[in-house]
């Protein structure tokens, strides 16, 4: 064999050799992960149900301050929580200390002090299970329930931003109005027999106040996140316009994406997948209005979009609006951890398991079937979605390990 030929074949040799070991090498790291995946989900499963009970075990801390030391840049909670039940039983059965109107916003919520000097916020209950809000995605008062189950869902995706959410009847007569401000306290009233208030905020009026049966109100208690991780408010770059005939820039500009991805802080860092896999969330819990988010102060881009207020959520089951998965087809791509956990979760897993997760909810059936059936079907969605993206572009481009400097954006 001439010189020439053998250093063609050793050249050739030397490819195959690179090669078969680059593929060997990224498909054994790409096995890890997926078992690491895996294993994950398996956890997750097996501590669904919460069992709301006082005891802590082999810790002299308050509840509050065992869910404050849980809080980190980029979980609300860790994946091993064995005092969950411990700090959800609290946040449902502490004595209320002080109640007040809510932080600004568009909805009606108190804020309320429990016994400890935890804050947590409290959403009322304004619809029945079975109620379908019509009009527009974002229709409709805030539903308390809905920020229950999507706690749960987060549990579940294994994205561990949502603060803790639990269910909680209050007595507003010998519970709230004694320890009430001035401010809340001029909200009440009498309607036929129950008791009712109406807050303060942006739609709150004293013609639609939120009513109690009797004396006694269902709602939803949120965990409010401690003071030394203050947060800082973000516009969503998928925001909507709420002006009927008038479409924000990503509603019409196929290639928004692309400027998407030129701009602080989604030119670099985590914060783009964040909004991918809010965008999947939402989508699950059919919430169109999440035109601003929240995360911590001074993160330059580096912590987690915070899942909060939810309850815009579980209005309509028969509703899919695919619009709030335009962050997931205009970009194509998506976490391999957040791929792998959909893929866990479907032929009715998904239903199943937040059906267990909530089950010991003191409002539970916190969903009806209708909105549970939903979550399954707007799964199939959510993978038909990203097949399209893998079919067009490839699994390559599409799947990206979750903490990959976007380098290909």
């Amino acid at each position: 064999m001439k010189l020439k030929q053998r250093v063609v074949l050793l050249a050739i040799l030397l490819v195959i050799f690179i090669f078969t070991k680059v593929f060997l090498i990224d498909n054994l790291d790409t096995s890890a992960a997926n078992r690491e995946d895996q294993r994950a989900f398996q956890r997750m499963m097996v501590s669904l149900q919460v069992e709301l009970e006082p005891r802590l075990e082999h810790t002299l801390q308050s509840p509050w301050e065992i869910a404050a030391q849980w809080v980190v840049p980029r979980e609300v909670y860790p994946e091993e929580t064995p005092e969950l039940g411990a700090v959800m039983h609290a946040m449902t059965t502490k004595k209320i200390i002080k109640a007040d109107v809510g932080y600004k916003g568009t909805q009606l919520k108190a804020l309320l002090i429990l016994e400890g000097g935890q804050k947590v916020v409290f959403k009322p209950k304004r619809y029945a299970r079975d109620y379908v809000v019509e009009g527009e995605p974002y229709a409709g008062y805030d539903r308390h329930n809905a920020e229950v189950a999507a706690f749960h869902l987060d549990r579940i995706l294994g994205f561990r931003r949502a603060p803790l959410v639990v269910g909680r009847f209050v007595n507003l007569r010998t519970e709230i109005k004694p320890v009430a401000t001035e401010q809340l306290l001029g909200t009440f009233m009498t309607v036929g027999n129950n008791t009712c208030f109406y807050g303060k905020c942006y739609y709150c009026r004293e013609t639609e106040p939120a009513c109690a049966d009797g004396d006694v109100m269902e709602g939803s208690v949120t965990l409010w996140l401690p003071d030394v991780w203050p947060l800082q408010k973000h516009r969503h770059p998928w925001g909507r316009t709420y002006r009927e005939g008038k479409l924000a820039r990503w509603e019409y500009d196929e290639s928004y994406c692309d400027a998407v991805k030129k701009t602080s802080p989604y030119d670099s860092g985590p914060r783009l997948l964040d909004i991918i896999d809010t965008a999947i969330f939402d989508y699950l819990i059919g919430n169109a209005d999440r035109h601003h988010y929240e995360s911590f102060q001074d993160d330059e881009g580096a912590s987690m979009l915070i899942l909060l207020d939810n309850a815009k959520s579980f209005g309509n089951p028969a509703l899919d609006e695919r619009s709030i998965l335009a962050p997931l087809y205009q970009c194509c791509i998506i976490r391999v951890s957040t791929w792998n956990r959909l893929n866990y979760l479907k032929n009715g897993v998904l239903k199943s398991a937040l059906k267990t997760a909530m089950s010991h909810d003191p409002i539970s059936p916190v969903l009806s079937d209708p909105h549970l059936d939903a979550l399954d079907q707007r799964l199939l969605s959510i993978l038909a979605t990203v097949k399209q993206c893998t079919d067009q572009f490839g699994p390559d481009v599409v799947l990206v390990e979750d903490r990959m400097t976007l380098s290909h954006l």
